[in-house]
């Protein structure tokens, strides 16, 4: 597992207004990490489309439009991805990071 593969994963039970259901998502926790913990920081990919929303960015995954929902990034037990899909070309982790970053880092 590393850092910008998308894996599909389980990601049921939720609470609230969490993602839920069996979908791809992709790992943004760094490869040392996910050598050695358990657990992998994952943003979820959704097929529903806001493109206004600056919380999301638009990829293609599996051919198919996608969008990374940075907004619902969580911690998943490693046990919950089931199988590697795709991974981030270099332009698309480039700019998933510069969204982490604008969303999570310092102003």
């Amino acid at each position: 597992m590393k850092r910008y593969d998308v894996f599909v994963a389980r990601l049921d039970p939720v609470q609230g207004s969490e993602m839920g259901r069996t979908r791809p998502v992709v790992i943004v926790s760094d490869d040392l990490r996910n050598q050695l913990l358990q657990t992998v920081v994952v943003c979820p990919l959704t097929s529903q489309l806001h493109p206004a929303w600056r919380s999301r960015l638009q990829v293609r995954c599996a051919g198919r439009p996608a969008e990374i929902a940075v907004d619902q990034i969580r911690v998943l037990s490693r046990a919950r991805l089931t199988r590697k899909i795709a991974h981030l070309s270099a332009a698309e982790a480039e700019n998933l990071r510069q969204l982490i970053s604008e969303m999570y880092g310092e102003p």
